[in-house]
């Protein structure tokens, strides 16, 4: 009797697996968009002061991974130290540098720019209020049990949207931004840097990750200047960018039952607009009455889709 249980308890339990395993749908290659999604104004405005256009971006940033093996070398080894397909991380990068930056001459000379900020003294934070000091208000004591740096982050921007964001606490006025924004970015916001052009409230979030996987030091909000050393620095800034594409394909695994693994675009679009988890969770609410709704590709991701022959040629 007993070997019975436990043969049928063993049963169900790979029935159950074999379930939760066959729930997981595998999103199709490709675009759903037949034609591009609109292009943010900001990023037009930016190229055209530039003088330049979105195609000559691409080609260019397209033609400096066609020469450069070392970094496509480096960029394989990292995507599979963190189980990905590397051509998500070409995507992310041919993505950033079309749209939102233009390539320099060499990739590589980010390693110039990194070393120009190791003289800088600089921190986060928001009109004089140090960004160690903001977290520590009672507000944010709903996030003191998160242990790792994903989970305590993220629950630190969910207070700033709910308490603070365009609030005025305790007499003073925040402005009604992303957290990101206001407090991690202290030369003019909506600045990002490096290969993967990452947000340094991103970096933080990916810190545990990034130093389990790679062995970099984890990074400390105190120490904003190093901060912008790790997303500056080309083979840490992969390890970023490979944790951020990491943690969106599992987001939508576990939380929308979607592999998101084959599609580059859909990939380089939550590179691009961030909140993985989020997205996946409103995605499996609208799919819990019944019917499909497939994950789709913005701009940055359909543009990813579109060149896919190319880029893949590239690895």
């Amino acid at each position: 009797m007993q070997r019975f249980l436990l043969a049928l308890v063993t049963t169900l339990g790979l029935v159950f697996a074999a379930g939760n395993a066959m729930a997981v749908t595998k999103v199709p290659a490709g675009n759903r968009n037949a034609e591009q999604p609109a292009i943010p104004g900001a990023s037009v405005r930016r190229t055209k002061a530039g003088k330049t256009s979105f195609d000559l971006k691409y080609e260019k940033v397209r033609d400096l991974l066609a020469t450069d093996k070392k970094l496509v070398s480096k960029i394989k080894e990292t995507a599979s130290r963190y189980n990905i397909d590397p051509i998500h991380m070409i995507g992310a990068i041919v993505g950033e540098h079309t749209y939102n930056v233009d390539a320099y001459d060499r990739l590589q000379s980010y390693y110039v720019k990194a070393a120009s900020y190791a003289g800088n003294v600089f921190d986060f934070s928001y009109k004089g209020e140090k960004i160690s000091d903001f977290v520590n208000r009672p507000e944010f004591s709903v996030c003191s049990s998160k242990t790792d740096s994903y989970a305590l982050w993220t629950c630190r921007d969910e207070v700033w949207q709910k308490v603070f964001q365009g609030e005025s606490v305790d007499g003073r006025t925040y402005p009604d931004n992303r957290f990101s924004a206001v407090f991690f970015q202290p030369f003019y916001a909506g600045q990002t840097f490096g290969l993967g052009q990452i947000n340094p409230l991103t970096a933080l979030m990916m810190s545990d990750t990034v130093h389990e996987k790679s062995g970099y030091p984890e990074l400390d909000e105190n120490d904003a200047a190093d901060v912008y050393r790790a997303i500056m620095q080309p083979d840490v800034s992969l390890a970023f960018m490979a944790a951020i594409i990491r943690k969106a394909i599992d987001d939508y695994r576990e939380y929308a039952d979607m592999d998101i693994s084959g599609n580059p675009g859909i990939t380089a679009t939550l590179f691009n607009i961030g909140d993985s988890q989020r997205r996946a969770r409103a995605l499996a609410r609208k799919n819990a009455s019944g019917g499909r709704v497939w994950p789709e590709e913005n701009y940055y991701g359909w543009l990813i889709n579109d060149k896919l022959p190319e880029l893949e040629a590239l690895l």
